[in-house]
C-alpha cells in the first residue's frame, strides 16, 4: 500500500515520502501530544505546515470524519445493540468523544494529502 494516499493517511506518514512520521508521538491518546507534529519530515525534509494556520482547513474534514463515525456508531446502537433513542444518543456521543483524538489526526492527515503527493525519488532518500 506504500505509495497510496490511504497509506499516508492511516499510518500518519509523510505524504511525500511515506517513510517519515508526521507526529512526534504515535499514540493519539496522549492528549497533551495529540497534535504535536514535526516541522519537517524526519526522512525527506518536507515542510508539513505549508503556511501559517494551514491545518485550520482540517476542521472541515473533521466534520465529515465525525459524521462517518457517528453513522457507524448509530448502526451499532440501533441495529447491533438494539438500543432505544436516548441510550443510542449516549452511545453515539460517547463514541465521538472517545474517538476525538483519532478524528483530529485523521482529518489533518487527509487535509495535508489534498495538497501533497507521493514522490518515489524522495522515498528512496
Amino acid at each position: 500500500m506504500k505509495g497510496t494516499k490511504i497509506y499516508s493517511i492511516f499510518k500518519s506518514k509523510c505524504p511525500v515520502c511515506h517513510t517519515g512520521n508526521m507526529y512526534k508521538n504515535s499514540n493519539p491518546y496522549i492528549l497533551s501530544e495529540t497534535l504535536k507534529m514535526y516541522e519537517h519530515c524526519p526522512h525527506c525534509g518536507t515542510k508539513f505546515k505549508i503556511e501559517p494556520s494551514f491545518f485550520y482547513g482540517a476542521m472541515y474534514v473533521s466534520y465529515g470524519v465525525g459524521i462517518a463515525i457517528a453513522v457507524v456508531a448509530a448502526f451499532f446502537a440501533f441495529v447491533i445493540f438494539n438500543l432505544d433513542k436516548f441510550p443510542a444518543f449516549l452511545f453515539i456521543t460517547a463514541s465521538l468523544v472517545l474517538m476525538l483524538p483519532v478524528i483530529l489526526r485523521l482529518s489533518r492527515n487527509i487535509w495535508i494529502n489534498f495538497f501533497m503527493k507521493y514522490d518515489e525519488e524522495k522515498a528512496k532518500g
